[in-house]
């Protein structure tokens, strides 16, 4: 069975990469490879956030989450489902301002400032680098589970299988095989939680199983109420400021259809939080002496479905990591191509170079993330502590940056940094990480006072809005023509 499941998963794989070339063929020039022309419809931009929102951490981590902590395995969808509708709320404005990326729009906050679009860049394109080698961590472990292959070589699959289809045909690639892995992960995952509420005998069964620390509200008399909030905020940032999210902001339509897409993938998303806590208790319930908690899902598709269902759902659970890479893996080369690529060469590619080097940086771009997945086996802790480092002084200039016109590029420095600073201090204090669970609450806190206070002790930023965005629109347009 487990050479049945590889050559199913392989298929699937194959189908992906097919499909990803036929939706794609007709893509022309740089703005169409990295932004799917800047004109995605609803439908299109529903699929790819779902997708991209049920990813390694909402799938493999937290099942594994709830198989050992109950109900708390809920708390990584809430955190999805707030950041994804504060974002919608928020954010997605910023589409009438025509950015490429990240780095773009929160140098525009501080009046186009060089050094701080190119300090986000570096800090964007290595936390895209870290959450692509999170999924190839998630999906490689999973695969490697599944059918007895080596953990190099079940992630050299997947990162191959992904990989493949966005080099070949982009972002078009990207949104459209994404809404495709969208509906499989969902009637994958909906279907394994439905049956396993049938075998275990009700929700009331399943959570009498439980220990009794495990019965509380989201469980946290058995995780802590600081550690859950920290996870909570961890997802919330992650999502708020992922390059992948705000990359749908900057693709879509128009500023309508990204709201309604983002507000009816929150609804989703909230509904589907409780479905790993479900897999997870069930597992337990089932057989609480698994030797890894993180193969709970495909412990349970093996168990109570027949080869054809159990194969479905097994690739449900790998649709969420490789659809969520492939988003994070375009994310990271806009960066590259955009920003990264100006800061080395002091000028924008041309027009006709643009499709070649964002194929020759995807290949750099996985090739490192595969790399890091090589370093560890701990999904949640690598996802938690990576969002704290790079992304907590990220999320406090987005938000000041937007909320506080008084906010300069001083501020930004500072954020970056005292965050990069005391998420370390923190991670490499064993008592003070376990304290705190992760970094995410003091390296926000911290970064944020300290920002605020080196802005209002530096010049106020004299640059205007418009003449910030003149600036970041004439770069734009030297890519866009030769």
């Amino acid at each position: 069975m487990k050479w049945e499941l590889l050559l199913a998963f392989l298929g699937y794989l194959g189908f992906m990469i097919w499909f990803g070339w036929w939706v794609s063929r007709n893509t022309k020039g740089g703005d169409d490879f990295l932004l799917g022309g800047r004109n995605l419809p609803f439908f299109l931009t529903l699929g790819t956030t779902v997708a991209t929102m049920v990813g390694t951490g909402s799938s493999m981590g937290a099942v594994g989450f709830a198989y050992l902590n109950g109900w708390a395995g809920m708390i990584y969808g809430l955190g999805g489902a707030c950041g994804i509708l504060l974002l919608a709320k928020v954010f997605a404005p910023v589409r009438e301002h025509q950015f490429m990326t990240m780095s773009e729009e929160v140098s525009y906050y501080v009046g186009a400032h060089p050094i701080v679009k190119n300090t986000i860049a570096v800090f964007i394109f290595i936390a895209s680098i870290g959450w692509l080698g999170a999924h190839i961590l998630g999906g490689g472990m999973y695969l490697a589970w599944l059918t007895g292959l080596s953990p190099f070589s079940a992630k050299l699959i997947i990162a191959l299988g992904f990989s493949i289809y966005v080099v070949i045909g982009g972002y078009v690639a990207v949104v459209w095989t994404d809404s495709i892995q969208a509906v499989v992960l969902f009637v994958g995952f909906f279907l394994m939680a439905g049956v396993a509420l049938y075998e275990v005998g009700g929700v009331a069964e399943m959570a009498s199983a439980q220990p009794v620390l495990n019965q509380s509200f989201l469980s946290l008399d058995k995780v802590g109420v600081l550690p859950g909030l920290s996870l909570f905020f961890a997802v919330l940032v992650g999502v708020l400021v992922a390059p992948s999210f705000r990359q749908r902001i900057y693709s879509g339509k128009h500023v309508k259809s990204i709201r309604q897409s983002f507000y009816t993938s929150g609804g989703l998303y909230l509904l589907f939080a409780i479905v790993p806590a479900i897999i997870g208790m069930a597992a337990f319930k089932l057989n609480p002496d698994l030797e890894n908690s993180a193969f709970s899902f495909p412990y349970m598709a093996m168990e109570l479905l027949p080869f054809g269902l159990a194969a479905l759902v097994i690739i449900a659970g790998l649709s969420a990591t490789i659809s969520s890479a492939s988003s994070d893996a375009i994310a990271a080369v806009s960066v590259l191509i955009r920003d990264l690529y100006c800061l080395v060469f002091n000028r924008m590619p041309h027009a006709n170079e643009v499709v070649m080097l964002s194929r020759f940086g995807l290949v750099l771009t996985i090739g490192i993330a595969l790399l890091l997945a090589l370093l560890t086996n701990d999904v949640i802790g690598y996802i938690t502590n990576m969002i704290a480092t790079l992304m907590s002084g990220l999320c406090v200039s987005v938000l000041f940056g937007h909320f506080w016109s008084r906010f300069n590029w001083q501020g930004v420095m500072t954020a970056l940094f005292v965050s990069l600073l005391v998420s370390f201090a923190i991670i490499l204090t064993p008592d003070w990480l376990a304290y705190w669970s992760n970094p995410i609450i003091p390296a926000t806190t911290i970064s944020a006072i300290l920002a605020a206070v080196v802005t209002l002790l530096t010049p106020v930023q004299t640059r205007t809005s418009m003449e910030a965005l003149a600036i970041l629109k004439a770069q734009r347009e030297e890519m866009q023509h030769d």
